[in-house]
Protein backbone atom coordinates (compact mmCIF):
# COMPACT_ATOMS: atom_id res chain seq x y z
CA UNK A 1 0.00 0.00 0.00
CA UNK A 2 0.92 3.82 -1.01
CA UNK A 3 0.72 6.73 1.14
CA UNK A 4 -0.36 9.50 -1.01
CA UNK A 5 1.21 12.94 -0.85
CA UNK A 6 -1.76 14.40 -0.11
CA UNK A 7 -1.10 17.94 2.17
CA UNK A 8 -2.89 17.98 5.55
CA UNK A 9 -3.74 20.54 7.86
CA UNK A 10 -0.51 21.20 10.17
CA UNK A 11 1.98 19.97 8.07
CA UNK A 12 4.35 17.36 9.69
CA UNK A 13 6.22 16.76 13.17
CA UNK A 14 9.46 14.57 13.62
CA UNK A 15 9.16 12.08 16.40
CA UNK A 16 13.18 11.55 17.05
CA UNK A 17 13.93 10.38 13.61
CA UNK A 18 10.20 9.77 12.74
CA UNK A 19 8.33 12.23 10.30
CA UNK A 20 4.63 11.97 10.94
CA UNK A 21 1.69 14.02 9.86
CA UNK A 22 0.17 16.45 12.21
CA UNK A 23 -3.02 15.25 11.38
CA UNK A 24 -3.06 11.73 13.14
CA UNK A 25 -5.52 8.99 13.68
CA UNK A 26 -7.03 8.07 17.05
CA UNK A 27 -7.93 4.03 16.76
CA UNK A 28 -9.76 4.24 19.72
CA UNK A 29 -13.55 4.02 18.74
CA UNK A 30 -12.89 1.12 16.02
CA UNK A 31 -13.41 -1.92 18.88
CA UNK A 32 -17.03 -2.22 20.12
CA UNK A 33 -19.03 -0.54 22.72
CA UNK A 34 -17.20 0.44 25.36
CA UNK A 35 -14.18 -0.03 23.61
CA UNK A 36 -14.81 -4.04 24.17
CA UNK A 37 -15.28 -6.30 21.89
CA UNK A 38 -14.68 -6.49 18.19
CA UNK A 39 -16.49 -3.64 16.34
CA UNK A 40 -20.43 -3.92 15.08
CA UNK A 41 -19.12 -2.85 11.17
CA UNK A 42 -15.64 -5.17 10.73
CA UNK A 43 -15.33 -3.98 7.15
CA UNK A 44 -16.45 -0.10 7.89
CA UNK A 45 -13.76 -0.35 10.44
CA UNK A 46 -11.57 -1.45 7.86
CA UNK A 47 -12.41 1.12 5.22
CA UNK A 48 -11.71 3.85 8.01
CA UNK A 49 -8.24 2.88 8.41
CA UNK A 50 -7.44 2.79 4.79
CA UNK A 51 -9.00 5.91 4.11
CA UNK A 52 -7.33 7.44 7.25
CA UNK A 53 -3.88 6.52 4.93
CA UNK A 54 -5.40 7.88 1.95
CA UNK A 55 -5.89 11.10 3.10
CA UNK A 56 -2.11 11.07 3.66
CA UNK A 57 -2.24 10.39 7.33
CA UNK A 58 1.05 8.97 8.75
CA UNK A 59 0.52 8.95 12.25
CA UNK A 60 -1.98 5.98 13.89
CA UNK A 61 -2.40 6.10 17.63
CA UNK A 62 -3.83 3.09 19.23
CA UNK A 63 -3.15 0.73 22.49
CA UNK A 64 -3.41 -3.37 22.79
CA UNK A 65 -6.10 -2.33 25.97
CA UNK A 66 -8.32 -1.37 23.18
CA UNK A 67 -11.07 -4.23 22.68
CA UNK A 68 -8.65 -5.68 24.06
CA UNK A 69 -6.18 -6.54 21.00
CA UNK A 70 -8.85 -5.55 18.95
CA UNK A 71 -7.69 -2.53 17.32
CA UNK A 72 -4.61 -3.58 16.77
CA UNK A 73 -5.46 -6.47 14.89
CA UNK A 74 -7.68 -4.26 12.78
CA UNK A 75 -4.34 -2.15 11.51
CA UNK A 76 -2.72 -5.05 10.77
CA UNK A 77 -5.45 -6.65 8.94
CA UNK A 78 -6.47 -3.32 7.13
CA UNK A 79 -2.63 -2.00 6.42
CA UNK A 80 -0.19 -4.50 6.83
CA UNK A 81 2.80 -4.54 4.93
CA UNK A 82 2.36 -1.19 6.39
CA UNK A 83 3.88 2.06 4.18
CA UNK A 84 6.94 3.32 5.18
CA UNK A 85 6.08 6.62 6.00
CA UNK A 86 3.27 5.16 8.01
CA UNK A 87 4.08 5.31 12.15
CA UNK A 88 1.82 3.39 14.78
CA UNK A 89 2.33 4.91 18.00
CA UNK A 90 1.03 2.15 20.97
CA UNK A 91 0.53 2.45 25.13
CA UNK A 92 0.83 -0.08 27.23
CA UNK A 93 0.81 0.10 31.54
CA UNK A 94 -3.43 -0.59 31.40
CA UNK A 95 -5.20 -3.26 30.48
CA UNK A 96 -8.86 -4.11 30.75
CA UNK A 97 -10.93 -5.93 32.75
CA UNK A 98 -14.32 -7.58 32.71
CA UNK A 99 -16.56 -4.72 34.34
CA UNK A 100 -14.97 -2.65 31.05
CA UNK A 101 -12.02 -0.87 33.86
CA UNK A 102 -8.80 -0.17 33.15
CA UNK A 103 -6.57 -1.32 35.52
CA UNK A 104 -3.50 -0.33 35.74
CA UNK A 105 -0.30 -3.29 34.60
CA UNK A 106 2.76 -1.62 34.91
CA UNK A 107 5.47 -3.92 36.81
CA UNK A 108 8.29 -4.95 34.10
CA UNK A 109 6.47 -8.01 33.28
CA UNK A 110 3.44 -6.89 32.71
CA UNK A 111 4.99 -4.11 30.22
CA UNK A 112 7.37 -6.66 28.51
CA UNK A 113 3.90 -8.85 27.64
CA UNK A 114 1.90 -5.86 27.10
CA UNK A 115 4.81 -5.00 24.26
CA UNK A 116 5.05 -8.58 22.72
CA UNK A 117 1.62 -8.66 22.21
CA UNK A 118 1.28 -5.55 20.27
CA UNK A 119 4.64 -6.60 17.95
CA UNK A 120 2.61 -9.65 17.39
CA UNK A 121 -0.85 -8.13 16.72
CA UNK A 122 0.32 -5.43 14.48
CA UNK A 123 3.03 -7.58 12.78
CA UNK A 124 5.98 -5.67 13.56
CA UNK A 125 9.78 -6.69 14.91
CA UNK A 126 9.77 -3.39 16.39
CA UNK A 127 7.63 -0.48 17.60
CA UNK A 128 7.73 2.44 16.07
CA UNK A 129 6.65 4.65 19.94
CA UNK A 130 5.73 3.26 23.24
CA UNK A 131 4.13 5.51 25.39
CA UNK A 132 3.80 4.51 28.95
CA UNK A 133 0.24 4.92 30.23
CA UNK A 134 0.23 6.47 34.13
CA UNK A 135 -2.34 7.72 36.25
CA UNK A 136 -5.91 6.34 36.22
CA UNK A 137 -9.10 6.47 34.05
CA UNK A 138 -9.56 9.59 36.18
CA UNK A 139 -6.60 11.58 35.10
CA UNK A 140 -2.67 11.90 36.38
CA UNK A 141 -1.65 10.92 39.81
CA UNK A 142 1.61 11.89 41.42
CA UNK A 143 4.55 9.04 42.05
CA UNK A 144 7.56 7.96 40.59
CA UNK A 145 7.45 6.32 37.03
CA UNK A 146 11.21 5.35 37.54
CA UNK A 147 10.41 1.47 37.51
CA UNK A 148 8.35 1.00 34.43
CA UNK A 149 9.75 3.89 32.68
CA UNK A 150 13.37 1.99 33.41
CA UNK A 151 11.86 -1.37 32.39
CA UNK A 152 10.57 0.36 29.15
CA UNK A 153 14.28 1.78 28.27
CA UNK A 154 15.57 -1.99 28.48
CA UNK A 155 12.93 -3.41 25.99
CA UNK A 156 14.26 -0.20 24.08
CA UNK A 157 17.39 -1.18 24.40
CA UNK A 158 16.68 -4.92 23.42
CA UNK A 159 15.26 -3.38 19.91
CA UNK A 160 11.73 -3.58 20.70
CA UNK A 161 10.71 -0.12 20.74
CA UNK A 162 12.21 2.94 18.79
CA UNK A 163 10.89 5.73 20.88
CA UNK A 164 9.57 6.31 24.09
CA UNK A 165 6.93 8.16 25.42
CA UNK A 166 4.44 9.29 28.67
CA UNK A 167 0.58 9.73 28.91
CA UNK A 168 -1.42 10.60 31.35
CA UNK A 169 1.22 11.91 33.08
CA UNK A 170 2.02 14.85 35.25
CA UNK A 171 4.84 17.76 34.76
CA UNK A 172 7.09 16.09 37.15
CA UNK A 173 6.14 12.80 35.70
CA UNK A 174 7.28 14.22 32.98
CA UNK A 175 10.54 15.62 33.87
CA UNK A 176 11.39 12.56 35.65
CA UNK A 177 11.06 10.10 32.44
CA UNK A 178 13.33 13.16 30.59
CA UNK A 179 15.79 12.48 33.23
CA UNK A 180 15.75 8.72 32.29
CA UNK A 181 15.81 8.31 28.76
CA UNK A 182 14.71 10.76 25.78
CA UNK A 183 10.98 10.82 25.16
CA UNK A 184 9.69 12.17 21.96
CA UNK A 185 5.80 12.87 23.19
CA UNK A 186 3.38 13.30 25.83
CA UNK A 187 -0.20 12.46 25.76
CA UNK A 188 -2.14 13.99 27.74
CA UNK A 189 -6.32 15.19 28.24
CA UNK A 190 -6.24 18.68 26.72
CA UNK A 191 -8.46 20.64 24.53
CA UNK A 192 -10.44 24.00 24.32
CA UNK A 193 -11.82 23.55 27.90
CA UNK A 194 -9.17 21.64 29.56
CA UNK A 195 -6.11 23.63 29.39
CA UNK A 196 -3.97 22.41 32.20
CA UNK A 197 -1.27 21.67 30.39
CA UNK A 198 -0.75 25.14 28.66
CA UNK A 199 2.99 25.46 30.42
CA UNK A 200 4.23 22.00 30.08
CA UNK A 201 2.73 22.30 25.76
CA UNK A 202 5.42 25.37 25.94
CA UNK A 203 7.96 23.55 27.49
CA UNK A 204 7.92 20.86 25.68
CA UNK A 205 7.51 22.64 22.15
CA UNK A 206 11.12 24.68 23.44
CA UNK A 207 12.61 21.24 23.80
CA UNK A 208 10.79 19.29 20.45
CA UNK A 209 9.10 17.49 22.22
CA UNK A 210 5.27 16.81 20.64
CA UNK A 211 2.50 16.98 22.68
CA UNK A 212 -0.79 14.92 21.45
CA UNK A 213 -3.85 15.69 23.35
CA UNK A 214 -6.17 12.94 23.45
CA UNK A 215 -9.91 13.88 23.68
CA UNK A 216 -9.32 16.70 21.62
CA UNK A 217 -13.32 17.27 21.19
CA UNK A 218 -14.06 16.27 24.56
CA UNK A 219 -14.39 12.83 24.36
CA UNK A 220 -17.83 10.90 25.28
CA UNK A 221 -18.76 14.30 26.48
CA UNK A 222 -18.35 16.19 22.85
CA UNK A 223 -17.59 20.26 24.13
CA UNK A 224 -19.98 22.56 24.81
CA UNK A 225 -19.45 25.85 25.31
CA UNK A 226 -21.15 29.19 23.95
CA UNK A 227 -17.71 31.02 22.91
CA UNK A 228 -17.34 28.36 20.70
CA UNK A 229 -20.62 28.12 19.08
CA UNK A 230 -20.26 31.31 18.74
CA UNK A 231 -17.31 31.44 16.84
CA UNK A 232 -18.41 28.46 14.58
CA UNK A 233 -21.57 30.53 13.62
CA UNK A 234 -19.54 33.63 13.02
CA UNK A 235 -17.26 31.19 10.33
CA UNK A 236 -19.70 29.53 9.14
CA UNK A 237 -18.60 26.35 10.45
CA UNK A 238 -19.26 23.71 12.85
CA UNK A 239 -17.69 24.10 16.81
CA UNK A 240 -15.74 20.78 16.35
CA UNK A 241 -13.98 22.16 13.17
CA UNK A 242 -13.06 25.46 15.01
CA UNK A 243 -11.78 23.10 18.23
CA UNK A 244 -9.50 21.08 15.80
CA UNK A 245 -8.16 23.93 14.39
CA UNK A 246 -7.82 25.60 17.27
CA UNK A 247 -5.33 22.89 18.39
CA UNK A 248 -2.95 22.72 15.44
CA UNK A 249 -2.57 26.48 15.83
CA UNK A 250 -2.13 26.60 19.19
CA UNK A 251 1.13 25.37 18.88
CA UNK A 252 3.59 23.47 16.56
CA UNK A 253 4.11 20.79 18.73
CA UNK A 254 0.63 19.55 19.28
CA UNK A 255 -0.57 16.77 17.07
CA UNK A 256 -3.91 15.59 16.46
CA UNK A 257 -5.28 12.11 17.05
CA UNK A 258 -9.54 12.27 16.65
CA UNK A 259 -11.00 9.46 16.53
CA UNK A 260 -13.99 7.89 14.48
CA UNK A 261 -15.58 4.79 12.98
CA UNK A 262 -16.93 7.05 10.23
CA UNK A 263 -15.34 7.34 6.88
CA UNK A 264 -17.25 10.65 6.64
CA UNK A 265 -16.46 11.72 10.27
CA UNK A 266 -12.50 11.16 9.23
CA UNK A 267 -12.71 13.09 6.20
CA UNK A 268 -14.47 16.05 8.34
CA UNK A 269 -12.38 16.16 10.52
CA UNK A 270 -9.75 16.28 8.13
CA UNK A 271 -11.32 19.34 6.48
CA UNK A 272 -12.50 20.94 9.57
CA UNK A 273 -8.74 21.14 10.87
CA UNK A 274 -7.83 22.65 7.91
CA UNK A 275 -9.70 25.85 8.64
CA UNK A 276 -7.52 28.91 9.85
CA UNK A 277 -8.90 30.52 12.40
CA UNK A 278 -9.08 34.63 12.44
CA UNK A 279 -7.01 36.23 15.32
CA UNK A 280 -9.88 37.77 17.16
CA UNK A 281 -11.72 34.32 16.58
CA UNK A 282 -8.55 33.00 18.62
CA UNK A 283 -8.63 35.74 21.26
CA UNK A 284 -12.25 34.38 22.54
CA UNK A 285 -11.31 30.94 22.21
CA UNK A 286 -8.33 31.48 24.34
CA UNK A 287 -10.72 33.00 26.89
CA UNK A 288 -12.72 29.32 27.15
CA UNK A 289 -11.11 27.05 30.04
CA UNK A 290 -12.71 24.47 32.85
Amino acid sequence: MNTPSTALPGGTWTLGDLTVSRFGYGAMQLAGPGIMGPPADHDGALAVLREAVQQGITHIDTAGAYGPRVTNRLIREALHPYPDALHIVTKVGAVRDEQGGWPPARRPDDLCRAVEENLEDLGLDALDVVNLRLGNALGPLPGSLAEPFEALVALQERGLIRHLGVSNATADQVDEARSIAPIVCVQNLYNLAHRQDDDLIDDLAAHDIAYVPFFPLGGFSPLQSTALSAVADRLDTTPMSVALAWLLQRSPNILLIPGTSSVAHLRENVAGAGLVLPEDALAELDKISS
